[in-house]
């Protein structure tokens, strides 16, 4: 306890001294977000900074191995920086699938010579990665995909389409589902390979979704040549991969219910409507609404803890990544209907400085996506029911 102490006097005191102003207080909001990539965006410079001083320690991904650019923080150590970056209101360094999906498959399936190439370059945000699983006509039956890879000797040649990816459009690499035996039963025959989003025959399209603006994409291949050495795991078994990486994926969209950083939903609602007599938010309904959803919120970022410990001991059940995807997913959406109700007509307003040109309309319309993206909450459902509750006849 006494080095954990000392850590944490040592971390508070080196957060303190390097995230800049900029970088504390309120939400990330999409304009707000730093996601790397070979054509970065930096909403201001001290952005640059925040980043570059956080991935020079690992930070962008603490518990990685330090020898692939990760910080080597054990888990005590991990959530003892977290709960200090909270203290501040740190915004998040990077937002990055490499760091929340790819990076941990890589780690468990990847060989040396891939950690090696990949993983510091994803801790300094060097590589913007998308992901390609769905398909137009296998989303929850992801199995069932048929984007092909046919053998040429050293490499592949992919032909097929993706659809639901997000920010291909701005994506350096993917990492990709492909069928490469289209013989074998629909689970076996798939293989986990990664490219270059530069390499000719990818095209992309962008999906306008009723908030005005969308993360998705369609993603086409027309004879796209990819090498045999960005095969991860075994020919043929990824969907092994696969499956390890959604737990990850599930477990980032439920950690969107985690509001730990950002502006108190109760301030935003005294923003918007003032205070009684008493200083409360002068809607005592509201109010009440938001004192329970902050007891669930509080409640369900003790269980993101709890089941990382779990998962670091290996404890954890492998379909528990889809109760927090559940939960968390319905505890977003549950946020921002709230910050509507809060904001009342005003907040219906779709342009305007009022309304920071409809963000909250916006931003309330897009968590709709949550219980749809990284599986449905129809399918979370039924793996609870099947895998945790072990009901009859799930």
């Amino acid at each position: 306890m006494a080095d954990l102490e000392t850590f944490r006097a040592e971390t508070r005191a080196w957060l303190e001294a390097n995230c800049p102003p900029e970088c504390r207080g309120g939400g990330a909001g999409e304009a707000d977000m730093v996601w790397g990539g070979r054509n970065p965006v930096f909403p201001t410079p001290a952005h640059k900074t925040w980043l570059d001083r956080m991935a020079e320690r690992g930070w962008t991904a603490p518990e990685w191995p330090s020898e692939y650019g990760g910080g080597g923080l054990n888990r005590e150590e991990a959530k003892v920086l977290a709960s200090e970056m909270r203290r501040i209101k740190a915004r998040p360094p990077l937002f990055s699938f490499g760091v929340w999906m790819l990076g941990p498959a890589l780690l468990a399936f990847g060989t040396e010579e891939q950690k090696q190439r990949f993983l510091p370059p994803i801790v300094r945000g060097e590589i913007r990665w998308c992901q390609g699983y769905s398909e137009p006509g296998s989303g929850s039956d992801l199995a069932s995909i048929q984007t092909r890879a046919v053998d040429q000797g050293d490499h592949w040649i992919v032909n097929g389409q993706k659809i639901w990816t997000s920010y291909a459009d701005k994506a350096d690499w993917i990492f990709c589902l492909v069928r490469t035996d289209p013989e074998a039963p629909k689970h076996l025959g798939i293989s986990f390979v990664l490219f270059d989003m530069a390499t000719p025959g990818v095209t992309t399209r962008p999906i306008t979704l009723i908030s005005g603006k969308s993360p998705f994409c369609e993603t086409f291949f027309d004879d796209v040549r990819v090498e045999k050495e960005n095969l991860v795991g075994t020919l043929n078994r990824g969907w092994d991969v696969a499956k390890a990486l959604l737990a990850h994926e599930r477990t980032m969209i439920g950690a969107m219910g985690d509001t730990g950083v950002g502006r108190p939903l109760g301030q935003v609602a005294i923003d918007a409507l003032g205070v009684d007599e008493a200083g409360r938010l002068d809607e005592p309904l509201l109010r009440a609404r938001i004192a329970d959803f902050d007891i669930d919120a509080a409640a369900f970022r003790l269980a993101m803890e709890r089941v990382g410990d779990q998962v670091k001991a290996k404890q954890a059940h492998p379909a528990i990544a889809s109760m927090l995807k559940y939960y968390g997913s319905e505890l977003n959406k549950r946020r921002h209907e709230l910050a509507m109700a809060a904001g009342g007509a005003d907040a219906l307003e779709w342009e305007g400085e009022r309304s920071q040109d409809g963000q909250a309309a916006r931003d309330w319309l897009r968590t709709k996506a949550n219980s749809i993206e990284g599986g449905t909450s129809e399918i979370q459902l039924n793996i609870i029911a099947k895998h945790l509750l072990q009901l009859p006849g799930a």
